[in-house]
């Protein structure tokens, strides 16, 4: 089975497709339309991958975690993608986006974002580039995440709060998508996880990509193979993840995992494990699992970290769960932050909040001896600092 490609209507199995308001269907289709042919041209390409060698530090490496190996009594290797420019997976994806919205002809980028790192990769794609650049974010989020918020302002872009719902991710994304329906000629929507409308997660899982194809590169020149046992990465919409799977997800001798912000835990209704809590829904523009009422109104979910605070999941991780292609766990906010410190004093490493939801797999799993696990490392955790040093 191809897990990794969705059917020309932009489905994953019965997950995906494009819901949206008729406003958007000239955009939506004019991206159906041209992003292969533009993304898979030499030109597009040559200046892409140049951005990513020269400007954005790829390829990321991979770290074999000597300590943390010790500790767990297996072969752990960390794909390094805290060390890109702007600290995070998100600039592979926001670059791609933003060069491909210039060759669109659009002069003006929105974009959405959680623990903004996909806002800070946005804006610096558009600083470089040349466009105008808003990003939507929750109100709380603001508050958590102040940092990431001064680098935007700084590199140019206008940070517009969120003030309704929950005021975190899902409202910044419904935020995003009504300014888009009002600017649909000159705008881009630089969505930043493998959610929305199709081509919008088959797009960033394409831009996501490169992480698996180095991992697979990186493995072979270290121990002379390209599969690892395990891959591992967290989810909340799941491009981080989606990136880390993508090439192994059609070999099946390599297990997937995936983990989901747990919060408080499942039952405490302060959550956000959509594949453990969700059922069948529309949310943003496609077909998923969503957390949502018997009537379908989205539950407000909770996670200590601002990126995976997401009450749905993208369709390509709903397949993988509803094929048992890939394994979920949840992970509580305790989980996550034991799991942080653990690679911090073990590693000299201070993971992404997100990041260590991944990381907590370790504590959850048995993995034998010899069991190559490639665990992705999605940020660097300065942007977490202040939640850190109240849990010291």
């Amino acid at each position: 089975m191809d897990y990794k490609n969705p059917d020309e209507n932009g489905y994953y199995g019965e997950f995906g497709g494009a819901f949206i308001p008729e406003m958007l269907y000239p955009n939506v289709e004019e991206l159906q339309r041209n992003y292969l042919e533009i993304i898979e041209s030499q030109e597009f390409q040559a200046e892409y991958q140049d951005l990513l060698k020269n400007y954005v530090g790829r390829a990321t490496p991979l770290y074999f975690a000597k300590n943390l190996s010790q500790k767990y009594n297996t072969k752990i290797y960390l794909k390094r993608e805290d060390l890109n420019h702007t600290g995070a997976h998100k600039i592979n994806n926001a670059l791609g986006q933003v060069l491909l919205s210039k060759r669109l002809g659009k002069t003006r980028i929105i974009a959405e974002t959680g623990a903004g790192q996909h806002g800070v990769a946005t804006a610096t794609a558009c600083a470089l580039l040349g466009l105008e650049c808003i990003v939507y974010m929750g109100e709380i989020d603001i508050q958590r995440q102040a940092p990431n918020v001064a680098r935007m302002k700084m590199l140019g872009a206008e940070v517009i709060a969120a003030t309704s719902g929950s005021k975190t991710l899902k409202d910044a994304v419904n935020e995003a998508l009504r300014d888009w329906i009002n600017n649909p000629v000159t705008t881009h929507y630089v969505i930043g996880s493998v959610v929305g409308p199709h081509p919008f997660p088959d797009l960033v899982a394409r831009f996501q990509s490169i992480i698996s194809k180095e991992i697979k590169e990186q493995l072979y020149e270290q121990i002379g193979r390209e599969n690892p046992d395990y891959v591992i990465a967290c989810v909340g919409g799941g491009s981080n993840a989606a990136g880390t799977f993508y090439h192994f997800v059609n070999e099946e001798e390599v297990k997937i995992i995936a983990a989901e912000a747990g919060g408080l835990g499942i039952e405490s209704g302060k959550s956000a494990a959509t594949t453990f809590l969700g059922t069948l829904g529309v949310l943003h523009g496609s077909k998923s699992l969503v957390m949502q009422t018997k009537d379908g109104q989205v539950i407000e979910p909770h996670s200590i970290s601002a990126g995976l605070d997401y009450p749905g999941i993208g369709p390509f991780h709903a397949h993988l769960f509803n094929e048992k292609r890939g394994e979920f766990f949840s992970i509580n906010d305790d989980e996550a932050l034991k799991s942080a410190f653990e690679l911090t004093k073990l590693e000299g490493i201070i993971p992404a909040l997100e990041s260590s939801h991944a990381l907590a797999i370790l504590d959850k799993k048995k993995f034998n001896k010899n069991d190559i696990v490639v665990i992705c490392l999605s940020g660097r955790g300065d942007k977490d600092m202040e939640t850190y040093l109240k849990n010291l």
